[in-house]
């Protein structure tokens, strides 16, 4: 692993990295960081529970002295919380690591004011950016959330796509067939009347098979 990496995030397979790529290439040109290698992921980096192999495999390289500078898009791309960003650029830094950002390339010039100075700006300017950025996922998922929509019982998003457990699709299967049970409709019949959607959001009616199974479990 060369000592420059371009470290490039996106958190939905929807994304394109290459919108962040051409950005850092040229901050690292401006850098006069013209060897480098690109390592790019597709992981969220709000979540802690969320493993990411490429990000961690540059903390090891760090941490064994192999990487001195690192390019991301923004500083969010490191991470979404506050607190973990301030506290990895802070930590990383005493191993000598050098962390660029090309949306905030402004930020080196805070390193040019006068000692003591340049740190308390250092300190804040972190702290603001990190709380844009937790602003932003909060606002993001309000946004996503206010877009669900309900449609015959079953939660989607404004795409069409289904939300929600499958369970819930169980549910109001077991009520109608057991609706259609007590109005004297055979197994066969009610299977072709019931429906669900499958993961590709295309209606369908259930097995003979799996009517049978859910009138077995109503019992």
């Amino acid at each position: 692993m060369k000592q420059t990496i371009i470290y490039l995030r996106t958190s939905t397979e929807e994304q394109n990295p290459e919108n962040q790529l051409k950005d850092c290439e040229a901050l690292a040109h401006r850098l006069n960081l013209i060897d480098y290698d690109v390592l790019q992921e597709k992981k969220s980096a709000f979540k802690d529970t969320a493993k990411r192999k490429v990000f961690d495999l540059i903390k090891k390289a760090i941490q064994e002295g192999d990487v001195k500078n690192l390019i991301v898009w923004d500083y969010d791309r490191l991470f979404r919380n506050r607190i973990k960003t301030i506290d990895f650029i802070r930590n990383y830094s005493g191993l000598g690591l050098k962390v660029y950002s090309f949306r905030q390339a402004w930020f080196e010039d805070i390193k040019k004011i006068p000692e003591p100075f340049n740190d308390m700006m250092n300190d804040l300017m972190l702290q603001l950016i990190g709380w844009i950025a937790e602003e932003e996922s909060r606002k993001k998922s309000e946004r996503v959330k206010n877009t669900v929509v309900k449609e015959q019982g079953i939660t989607k998003s404004y795409k069409g796509n289904k939300w929600g457990r499958k369970s819930i699709q169980t549910d109001r299967l077991r009520k109608e067939v057991l609706q259609l049970k007590e109005q004297g409709l055979s197994i066969r019949n009610i299977a072709k009347q019931v429906y669900y959607y499958d993961k590709n959001n295309n209606k369908k009616n259930p097995s003979i098979a799996f009517v049978h199974k859910l009138l077995s479990n109503s019992n």
